[in-house]
């Protein structure tokens, strides 16, 4: 289940918002010419303004986005895996640090190297970094308290946009998630900063490594914990788990409940004994911390995958949608086939 977010500076009134905004719009014309030129885009790409339909909200770009506030690890890795990191010009909530394909391409990136919070920025602190777009993990890190409101920051002439995976709307929110989901993020993503042809060769790539993985045929179940200790919360049918483990193979114990996380008594895990359990490794509760609760409460520890060993980790930020998903079936594929005592 994703961590719950705490804002790192309180909402500003619109009135603050505003002196801030009118304070960027000071800046000399020539100036403000050359920061919204598109830099590095397709010849023939996107054609602006771009207006789309992002989780019911309108939202519309004038031109490629350069000064982006990103919010979230799925968020801040989808630029870098585009070649787009020296656009962020503010991350923030990151669950981790990056995997080690995007580590030089962070490593030029100052905003990601030091983030502007670790939890959800307030709006005065983003807007003083005077962004055009603000790309955010969740709907709710876009609130009056949070980053920002939505409609109050289109007024000041900030963009938003959020993962269309996050989307809660029963309309829009992805029922179930699915790879072609991932993908189309990538390429609506490509389009906004005029970067398709990075986006289809990004996608390409991700479509190869997919199709590389041969799911197991065992017919093995699976728990997917993702936190908590006295109340478990796990990966439910609809959300990114579940994808990734129909794509290793795996059958989801919990795969009848119609959420994307949901919690799951420790008496339901035990009832259904799953044949190996995928441990969410996160900072803040580790794959080590999950398997100390399991092997010392006399009750989980009978459960056959705690016995045996049978674990799989998975780190915090491939759980949630985005480029390091496929990266997360590949990986948790070699695991599996590297576990000791499964049928054959």
């Amino acid at each position: 289940m994703p961590r719950l977010p705490r804002t790192a500076a309180p909402g500003v009134a619109l009135l603050a918002l505003s002196l801030v905004a009118l304070a960027g719009c000071a800046q000399d014309p020539a100036d403000a010419a050359s920061s919204a030129a598109p830099t590095g885009g397709d010849a023939g790409g996107t054609a602006y303004p771009l207006t789309i339909d992002n989780c019911g909200v309108e939202t519309t770009v004038d031109a490629a986005p350069q000064r982006v506030v990103t919010i979230k690890s799925s968020t801040t890795e989808m630029l870098l895996a585009l070649g787009l990191g020296d656009r962020i010009v503010g991350s923030a909530f990151l669950d981790g640090p990056v995997p080690d394909s995007l580590a030089d391409a962070a490593a030029d990136v100052p905003a990601v190297a030091e983030p502007l919070a670790e939890q959800v920025p307030g709006a005065e602190a983003v807007l003083g970094l005077e962004p055009d777009l603000v790309y955010a993990g969740w709907e709710s890190n876009l609130t009056a308290d949070g980053a920002g409101d939505r409609a109050t920051l289109a007024k000041l002439g900030v963009a938003t946009y959020v993962s269309p995976a996050a989307c809660k709307a029963p309309e829009y929110m992805p029922d179930p998630l699915t790879f072609d989901d991932v993908f189309a993020e990538i390429e609506e993503v490509g389009e906004v900063f005029d970067a398709a042809d990075a986006a289809d060769d990004l996608v390409a790539t991700q479509k190869d490594a997919l199709a590389s993985v041969t799911p197991d045929d065992r017919g093995l179940t699976a728990l997917w914990y993702s936190s908590g200790d006295d109340i478990p919360y796990v990966g439910a049918g609809i959300g990114a788990p579940q994808m990734i483990m129909d794509a290793v193979g795996l059958e989801n114990v919990a795969a009848d409940v119609h959420d994307t996380w949901t919690s799951f008594s420790w008496e339901q895990a035990i009832e259904a004994d799953p044949d190996v359990i995928v441990l969410v490794d996160a900072t803040w509760n580790s794959a080590e911390q999950k398997i100390e609760r399991l092997e010392s409460n006399p009750a989980t520890a009978r459960m056959t995958a705690v016995r045996e060993g049978r674990y799989l980790t998975v780190p915090f930020p491939a759980s949630e949608a985005g480029v390091r998903n496929v990266d997360a079936v590949v990986d948790l594929s070699a695991q599996l086939d590297g576990l000791d005592g499964l049928a054959p």
